[in-house]
């Protein structure tokens, strides 16, 4: 069975299960982060349909991301996770469904739920089986150690968009709700940074248009901000895909837990990247 090893491990965060774990800590303990450390408890209060999370390394991103993680805290445990990021290399297929296998990070191996993979790939042929367009990628494999380190054991679906038009992201959505009316226990997790290398004034701006057309599940005019405002944001395929499922549902929006920019971080403001956690729950 095939074995994703870590393509970021050592840059985007550390390689070493021991200090990655610390650094995590670090990350719900930071200035800019929520402030405690998860519980790591369960309850019989279901957990939130769907995230949305930076992904940086963790030293810039990294608290803002915690937020979104610390809401899976004291509540019902997923059985799978589908992470949707975006594809930054632009090899391999259109839309990628890592097939099978498991998925190492410092912190442990996350088996892939081929079972839903496969499941997904039925209903809709936007989906292909594929491993190499997640073979660089950074943008899945730096959610899976939160993950980790909040929930444990869990199930992964990796889905990385190459293609972000607005006519994949809505038929991913479509499919992955139409996934939803038949499984339970799943949550999704879209990941995205916002503007890249804009001052932080502006980023700040800019991000805070796009922000309130996520918080109200609005696809359509999020594209056509993002092109009218040119508001760089990377994830946008993934984000559009997880508020079209959230819709379809009928989930009410969104809501923001926090944002900054790495200028927030770093101290230097002339030229930022801009970083969001939000949650969606379910109807």
């Amino acid at each position: 069975m095939p074995r994703r090893t870590p393509a970021v491990a050592g840059t985007f965060y550390p390689s070493s299960s021991t200090v990655l774990k610390k650094q995590i800590e670090e990350c719900f303990l930071h200035s800019l982060g929520p402030g405690r450390l998860s519980s790591k408890t369960a309850d019989k209060e279901k957990h939130p349909l769907a995230l949305i999370s930076p992904h940086a390394g963790y030293v810039y991103s990294g608290p803002i991301a915690a937020h979104g993680y610390l809401e899976l805290d004291g509540r019902a445990k997923p059985d799978t996770v589908i992470v949707i990021g975006p594809n930054h290399y632009g090899f391999g297929t259109s839309v990628s469904i890592y097939p099978e296998g498991t998925w190492v990070t410092p912190l442990g191996e996350v088996k892939v739920n081929s079972e839903i993979g496969k499941k997904l790939a039925e209903i809709s042929d936007v989906f292909s089986l594929d491993e190499l367009s997640h073979l660089r990628e950074h943008s899945i494999e730096v959610q899976i150690p939160f993950l980790q380190y909040v929930l444990g054991s869990f199930s992964l679906v990796p889905i990385c968009m190459l293609d972000q038009s607005i006519e994949a992201a809505l038929e991913v959505g479509k499919a992955i709700a139409e996934l939803l009316s038949q499984k339970s226990g799943i949550l999704l997790i879209a990941s995205t940074d916002f503007s890249h290398y804009e001052p932080h004034e502006v980023a700040v701006r800019k991000d805070s248009i796009a922000l309130d057309k996520i918080m109200k599940l609005e696809v359509e005019t999020l594209y056509r901000v993002l092109r009218e405002k040119d508001i760089s944001m990377c994830g946008y395929g993934p984000v559009a895909a997880v508020l079209e499922a959230a819709r379809r549902i009928q989930a009410r929006g969104a809501e923001l837990l926090r944002y900054a920019t790495s200028g927030d971080v770093t101290g230097d403001k002339s030229s930022v990247v801009g970083y969001a956690s939000l949650k969606i729950e379910y109807p």
